[in-house]
């Protein structure tokens, strides 16, 4: 399953991926507990792979950030928490992203990156990356 299955839905937490789709909107289920809600047109919903994080020269996706942070952790949680200070999260973003714009990602967006990261891969939807990858490539070529 790619980000493009996985949802940010705003005012509730954690992240969604899509179960099906309906004529009004969606099922998701939460990665967090599991549980199945319905969101309707009308909610603000991102999809994770239309998410991209500004730097000085140009916006990364999102799924370049997540598969950096992956390699860097070496494929295990984060050694920060989302809920650690800014001076930490920030610190520990640009060992990640060094050009990250510091003037248009805030340390809420940080702490989301972060805590995205965690979820994905506690729910092992992070090694899709390797095989999208390769999919992209093909279809390059």
């Amino acid at each position: 399953m790619g980000l493009d299955k996985i949802l940010s839905i705003s005012g509730k937490p954690g992240l969604y991926k899509i179960v099906t789709q309906t004529r009004t909107g969606a099922v998701v289920e939460s990665l967090i507990d599991k549980k199945r809600l319905t969101v309707g047109a009308h909610s603000n919903i991102s999809v994770l792979s239309e998410i991209a994080i500004y730097t000085l020269t140009e916006e990364v996706p999102l799924r370049d950030v997540l598969k950096t942070i992956k390699d860097k952790e070496g494929g295990q949680l984060t050694s920060i928490s989302h809920k650690d200070g800014k001076d930490v999260l920030e610190e520990y973003f640009f060992n990640v992203l060094p050009d990250y714009d510091e003037d248009r990602v805030y340390p809420s967006d940080i702490k989301k990156v972060v805590q995205w990261y965690n979820l994905l891969q506690k729910n092992d939807l992070l090694h899709t990356f390797d095989t999208e990858e390769e999919a992209d490539i093909s279809e390059e070529e």
